[in-house]
Order: structure tokens, then C-alpha cells, then sequence
């Protein structure tokens, strides 16, 4: 049964204040402000396993992830700690498809799952023809900043080198208040 709560506590109810959100596919930036999502595909294609660690309101939640994206579509699956699949996000042209293996409370806007995998794995570029005015984002070594017209820092996401390739390891949000620790299980 504690599987079966993970994912609410994982993903926060972004915006409890705002329930009339963006229609798929957007996400919020911060309440009030919301933003298109950049177009699904990218290249080099993704294929990953990871062990993403929510921190959020102090409290610790763990989630198995398959990660998949390639010049059509992105695909995210959830995964319980006994390897029963959760859930399955996909996004492709069509928009964003959801298919919940196990009723979850509270999950909040796919949109917003995705928001946060593009934001990091994106290129700059493709980001930068979604934002709204003055919104910018910018990789500055280790770290990636997205900002709001006011120079706030709303996410921050810090990268390390993994086989040669560049790979997030942290997400942090801090107009909603959660972390999100990225353990990479491949090889």
C-alpha cells in the first residue's frame, strides 16, 4: 500500500491555487504564468532508467523511471519499487497520453511531469521559442537557470558528466517548493 501513496508525494500538486491550469500541452511556470511545451522530439535520442528522490514539505519519496524520447516522442513510465508499473506519460505530436496502471490521487498535470524532464534534457533553443517575454533560460556550466522577468530564479537544474555525456542530477524548484535528486541506473 505504501507504493500506492509514493507517486502523490513524489509529484506535488503544483498548483492547488490555480485549477482551471493550461490545456495540454503547457505547464506552469509559476501561478499565473503558464507556458506551451517545446515540440516532443529530440536528437540525440534518450533512453535512461533512473531513481528520482522528491523532497517536498521536508518529507523524502523515491520513484523507479523509464525514460524514453527520440525525434518523434518522449515517453516517461513510473515504475513502483517492486517494478509494478504506476503509470505511463507519452507526448508526441498528437499531444500528451496518460495511462494510469494503478489509481493515484492527487497525480498532478502531465503537462507538468513533462515540463520538468524537457526543461532539463531540452535544448536551450527549443525552449526559448515557448517562453513567455522576458522569461530566460541559461546554461552556465554545471547549471541550468530558468528565470522570470523579474532576474528570480524559478528552476534550477545542475548537471554533471556521466560517460561523457552531460546528465541532470538535481531539479529544484523553487517557486513550488520541491527537490527532485536524478540517479542515473544505466551502465
Amino acid at each position: 500500500m505504501r507504493a500506492l501513496s509514493l507517486l502523490p508525494l513524489l509529484f506535488v500538486m503544483l498548483l492547488t491555487a490555480c485549477a482551471g491550469g493550461p490545456k495540454s500541452p503547457s505547464a506552469w511556470l509559476k501561478p499565473g504564468v503558464s507556458t506551451r511545451l517545446p515540440a516532443p522530439g529530440i536528437d540525440p535520442a534518450i533512453s535512461e532508467q533512473q531513481l528520482l528522490t522528491a523532497t517536498v514539505q521536508g518529507r523524502q519519496q523515491s520513484l523507479l523511471v523509464l525514460l524514453n524520447a527520440d525525434g518523434r516522442q518522449l515517453t516517461l513510465v513510473g515504475l513502483s519499487s517492486l517494478g509494478i508499473r504506476l503509470f505511463t506519460l507519452s507526448y508526441d505530436r498528437q499531444g500528451i497520453h496518460t495511462l494510469q496502471s494503478v489509481a493515484l490521487p492527487q497525480l498532478p498535470p502531465a503537462g507538468q511531469v513533462l515540463a520538468d524532464i524537457m526543461l532539463s534534457y531540452w535544448p536551450i533553443e527549443a525552449w526559448h521559442a515557448v517562453l513567455p517575454a522576458h522569461w530566460t533560460l541559461v546554461d552556465n556550466g554545471d547549471r541550468r537557470r530558468l528565470s522570470d522577468p523579474a532576474g528570480n530564479t524559478v528552476t534550477e537544474i545542475v548537471y554533471t558528466m556521466i560517460a561523457g555525456k552531460r546528465q541532470p542530477v538535481s531539479l529544484d524548484n523553487r517557486v513550488f517548493h520541491y527537490h527532485i535528486a536524478i540517479q542515473h541506473l544505466d551502465g
